[in-house]
């Protein structure tokens, strides 16, 4: 293990910070609700693997018990010049009465999250739960696993749960694409909304460098079910 100098040392802190949320992109979680209006949930703590994607949501969340009824979502990822349409619904909630947890910080009841947030739903074509047209990603997906979180910590025990989703189609604008490649979506065009620390932030306009990891072909990660609903 390498030794930092004095210096280095100097110029850390032990901090205990509320959140950690050192930056993720946004997605947009659409479900149908019980009397299948569609619902639309802001949210940031999402990572993926292959095709699968694993989502942290509120146990109280409206969200949660849509995907947990009904199996299946679609997970909608905003460009960042969609950032006003994204902040009109980011302290709503479709659950009624509020959540407390939600109450306390200020969110109100919003069965209408589309018209509010000036977007416009349209229909999955796998799954039952709304894509949003204006997205340039689009990303069906079938609930395969439920988490539950902190359950060692009597505070915070049965507040969430992670849910694995397997994706089962992808819809991408065609602007993201990358030139003479049918597949695969070009990073250089691809501008996603990213929160870090309840901000709104978008990427820089170019790559920091080249990539050692960009030289392996993408077609290697490709999962052998990848066409498969």
């Amino acid at each position: 293990m390498q030794t930092l100098s004095l210096s280095h040392r100097d110029e850390l802190a032990v901090i205990e910070p509320s959140i950690l949320y050192f930056g993720t992109p946004v997605a947009l979680i659409g479900t149908c609700n019980e009397d299948n209006t569609p619902n639309l949930a802001p949210m940031s703590s999402v990572w993926w693997l292959g095709w699968r994607a694993v989502l942290g949501l509120a146990v109280a969340s409206k969200t949660t018990h849509n995907m947990l009824r009904a199996g299946e979502c679609v997970i909608n990822l905003p460009s960042q010049d969609m950032v006003d349409a994204v902040d009109r619904i980011a302290r709503t909630t479709g659950t009624d009465p509020v959540p407390p947890g939600k109450a306390s910080r200020g969110y109100r009841y919003e069965k209408r999250k589309f018209e509010t947030a000036g977007l416009t739903a349209v229909n999955g074509e796998i799954v039952a739960a709304p894509r949003v047209l204006e997205c340039p990603v689009q990303l069906e997906a079938r609930v395969e696993n439920i988490h539950e979180m902190a359950v060692r910590d009597p505070d915070w025990a049965g507040r969430s749960r992670a849910i694995e989703v397997r994706i089962v189609r992808v819809h991408a604008n065609q602007s993201i694409l990358m030139e003479g490649e049918a597949n695969r979506i070009d990073p250089d065009k691809w501008r996603p909304l990213i929160m870090s620390f309840q901000q709104f932030y978008g990427l820089a306009p170019d790559k920091l460098r080249h990539s050692t990891l960009g030289e392996i072909p993408e077609q290697s990660y490709r999962p052998p079910n990848a066409r498969m609903g």
